[in-house]
């Protein structure tokens, strides 16, 4: 009788063990996963601060080239320039009226100044300070010396195209998409990309890297999505042509918000390869202005888009 109560206090003794055992695993495997969460977080933290920096950094370098620029070309009337319509600029940028340089700086100066009430870029293109240098080739090209803007999904080489997505972070593109390479062909200059809300999916404007885009005539309101970085861009004056994608309302939408005029082209007429888009989504938002095209707010500027 002693010998299995013996076994029996035994049993129970290696059952507490196995419990107690059991315990620890279990809060060692909780503990783990916690710090792999922190871990994970901090991550995320750490990638969307990296993009905010380059975003900052872009802005400040522009500036400084802004400031430079005006500072030895004391007599560039920057108003005339951003008050004519996209067809008056190319005449006068194609009859050597205006000088690609005098229409970049101003529509830099201008989208850098726009972007701080209405947090519309997601940053400038640097590329494009050097590219100003090689234009003058392409004079006789349908868009010689036109600073254009870009939403942000559009492929540009060595920058990000993350659709408002944070996983997408860090993974600069590879090569230009087929409207960039066709825009720079034609003497174009991409100078900018800007905001949209995650994934594209929503009328709004905003995303956990960039924040949120706001209206240009009013900033309690929003400037509309998916593309509601360019309609607040091309909205406030910063841009004379834009970029942006439209399955469900994405130009549109942000044209009725910001007073301009937005129009979808016809499915495949322009190529979406390399820019996250389908064939049925790419359009262009053109800003006019002088009455010409002129949207429902009735301000100086006005747009369409393609």
């Amino acid at each position: 009788m002693e010998n299995v109560k013996q076994v029996l206090r035994e049993m129970k003794l290696d059952n507490w063990t196995a419990a107690l055992l059991t315990g620890a695993a279990c809060g060692a495997g909780a503990l783990v996963l916690l710090v792999q969460k922190v871990c994970r977080h901090q991550e995320v933290k750490d990638k969307i601060q990296r993009a905010r920096n380059r975003r900052a950094d872009s802005l400040q370098r522009a500036e400084q080239a802004v400031l430079q620029y005006k500072k030895s070309h004391p007599g560039t009337d920057a108003d005339l320039i951003l008050a004519m319509s996209l067809s008056e600029l190319t005449n006068n940028l194609q009859e050597g009226l205006l000088s690609p340089e005098d229409v970049f700086y101003s529509y830099m100066e201008k989208t850098l100044d726009v972007n701080k009430d209405l947090n519309c870029c997601t940053g400038i293109l640097l590329e494009s300070f050097d590219q100003l240098k090689t234009v003058a080739p392409k004079k006789e090209s349908l868009l010689y010396g036109v600073p254009v803007s870009i939403k942000e999904n559009y492929a540009y080489k060595n920058h990000d195209s993350t659709c408002g997505v944070i996983v997408n972070l860090d993974q600069p593109a590879q090569k230009d998409s087929v409207i960039v390479e066709v825009l720079k062909r034609q003497g174009a200059i991409p100078f900018v990309k800007t905001n949209l809300p995650q994934a594209l999916l929503n009328y709004d404007c905003g995303n956990p890297m960039y924040g949120q885009t706001v209206n240009p005539h009013n900033l309690q309101k929003t400037s509309g999505g998916s593309s509601g970085g360019e309609g607040a861009l091309i909205g406030g004056g910063g841009s004379v042509l834009g970029f942006g994608s439209d399955a469900g309302g994405s130009i549109r939408i942000p044209a009725s918000f910001c007073g301009i005029c937005g129009l979808k082209p016809t499915a495949g007429r322009l190529s979406g390869f390399e820019s996250h888009l389908s064939r049925a989504e790419i359009g262009v938002v053109i800003s006019r202005t002088n009455g010409e095209g002129r949207g429902q707010s009735g301000s100086g500027y006005a747009g369409a888009a393609l």
